[in-house]
């Protein structure tokens, strides 16, 4: 099957989670919006288009089935592209741990944008600073001793039994967040081990490491989640 995948051009967003899974398993699919523009989201979005209603890109077209939002995509794509181990537990689990790096994604984005989307990141500073201290402080510690512990508790090298689009969820997490706050990923170094193993595996899987030298892989910018504003990121 050859695979649609809609996503803004010009930013990674939530939609590279989907494309690392479809790189690495060497899928055929099409970057619509890449080739097309955006209007053909718009399409989808506008309910001009056949199938299920998306709320929001991304979403993919796969024959007649239109299946919007992270999580959902790749818990479909994963037993199709061989990306999670067989059985229903494996599913799930896999599955659970993706909801939870959408809630961080969650939190990683409000980090610039804590009142509104709708307004620009020059808007809100006073509110980002004061909100993005909490982060560096709380949240990114417990997400990431979090899933530092999933991989510990698995075979101390992936999050399941063995390869699967959730590690290549935390390979995304960990190089965004290094770009987003290269300071406070430094104080975190020690404590992540695992997940900085992991990292650099999937960096060196070799449909990955293809992806992420051709221009498919568009580079981390202010424009989507993953933002390096400095004073966000102190040195101290």
């Amino acid at each position: 099957m050859r695979y649609e995948l809609y996503y803004w051009t010009g930013i990674q967003g939530r939609g590279e989670y989907v494309r690392l899974a479809l790189e690495d398993a060497g899928a055929d699919y099409l970057d619509v919006a890449r080739e097309r523009g955006d209007d053909a989201i718009m399409a989808f979005l506008g309910g001009e288009e056949k199938g299920a209603l998306p709320f929001a890109p991304p979403f993919l077209k796969a024959g007649r089935l239109v299946i919007a939002q992270t999580a959902n995509i790749l818990a479909y794509l994963g037993p199709r592209l061989g990306l999670v181990p067989e059985g229903e537990a494996a599913e799930i689990y896999a599955q659970q741990l993706q909801l939870t790096i959408a809630d961080f994604v969650v939190e990683i984005h409000d980090t610039h944008h804590p009142i509104a989307a709708s307004q620009y990141y020059s808007q809100q500073r006073t509110a980002a600073r004061k909100r993005t201290e909490a982060f560096r402080k709380e949240r990114l510690p417990k997400f990431l001793d979090y899933f530092e512990h999933v991989l510990e508790r698995g075979n101390g090298r992936q999050a399941l039994a063995r390869h699967s689009y959730v590690d290549l969820s935390l390979f995304q997490l960990v190089s965004g967040l290094d770009y987003a706050f290269p300071s406070a990923m430094r104080r975190m170094q020690r404590r992540i081990p695992r997940l900085r193993a992991l990292a650099e595996r999937i960096a060196d899987r070799p449909n990955i490491a293809a992806y992420l030298a051709s221009p498919r892989r568009i580079a981390f910018n202010e424009d989507g989640i993953f933002r390096h504003y400095a004073e966000l990121d102190p040195s101290r």
